[in-house]
């Protein structure tokens, strides 16, 4: 087997795809069995042929009503199957070019099959909440603050509310009267956020803030003047295991057919007849490593 630069530097994309195959549902039979939906020439095409090119479809039926979905692809089977006829009349199916290609989807078929069953790859919940427990055991996030702010369209009137604040008005209740932001009617809360999700000047002045305390001096910005309170400051917590759970879902199967395809290729003889240079251009290269998580 002979197998180019290009086709080395492909290997993790294909990984991918299959990665993304074997996420989603497996190949099975349509529900209905082997129910007959039309026959060309004695041939019967069944409700499995129906769910076959359904998936091999999939692409091309998201752009259309899903009503109509069943009979366009009971029509793309006839056709298929009277063109197949014809090419098999003519003696298509002797043409070496095309008995490769038939061998090609022969093996694409039969390994689809092998990853395609359950006991080959298992994303199972336990191997889910075992690799989420291992990645965020001792996690430690960045450091985010709580806060509120006032904003105002000068600096005086910004002092002014400070000056407020210092008389004992409460924070909520002078953002919710006083400030033109948007978060004015929520008193001005702003929730958790990182020091890079805001403008420089606001950030640095909130996180070198106490918790509990007020700015004492208006800080500007290109929104306008801002009175800034932190209520809470601590490490981002890990995320809940069920906002990441397709993530790490997508992880295990990647793991587990890496395991399996590791365990296989330690079985076979292969070797690999390499027609590319000593020195392979950087691009194929990068293509050597592993898929993007």
């Amino acid at each position: 087997m002979f197998h180019s630069t290009k086709a080395v530097a492909m290997r993790p994309l294909i990984a991918g795809c299959l990665i993304a195959l074997f996420a989603a549902s497996p190949l099975r039979a349509a529900e209905d069995g082997d129910k007959v939906v039309a026959t060309v020439n004695g041939t019967e095409i069944t409700e499995t042929d129906v769910a076959i090119a359904a998936q091999d479809y999939a692409q091309d039926l998201a752009q259309v009503p899903e009503q109509l979905r069943r009979n366009l692809l009971v029509g793309v089977l006839v056709d298929m199957h009277v063109l197949a006829e014809a090419s098999l009349a003519e003696g298509r199916d002797k043409d070496p070019d095309v008995q490769k290609q038939l061998e090609y989807v022969r093996l694409r078929t039969l390994r689809d099959s092998y990853f395609n069953d359950e006991k080959t790859l298992k994303p199972d919940e336990a191997a889910i909440k075992a690799l989420y427990d291992e990645k965020y055991a001792d996690y430690e996030g960045p450091k985010e603050v709580h806060a509120r702010h006032i904003l105002m369209k000068t600096e005086e009137e910004a002092k002014e509310i400070i000056k407020e604040l210092d008389a004992g008005k409460d924070f909520v209740e002078l953002a919710k009267e006083k400030s033109t932001g948007p978060s004015g009617p929520q008193g001005g809360d702003l929730g958790f956020f990182t020091k890079e999700r805001m403008v420089e000047p606001f950030a640095e002045a909130a996180f070198a803030m106490e918790p509990g305390t007020y700015s004492k001096e208006p800080v500007k910005t290109q929104f306008g003047w801002h009175v800034i309170k932190v209520e809470e400051a601590r490490n981002q917590p890990a995320p809940n295991l069920e906002t990441i759970e397709e993530q790490l879902r997508v992880q295990v199967i990647r793991n587990q057919y890496n395991k399996v395809m590791e365990d296989l290729k330690a079985k076979a003889d292969i070797t690999i007849v390499d027609d590319a240079p000593e020195e392979a251009p950087a691009a194929a290269g990068e293509g050597e490593s592993k898929p993007a998580e």
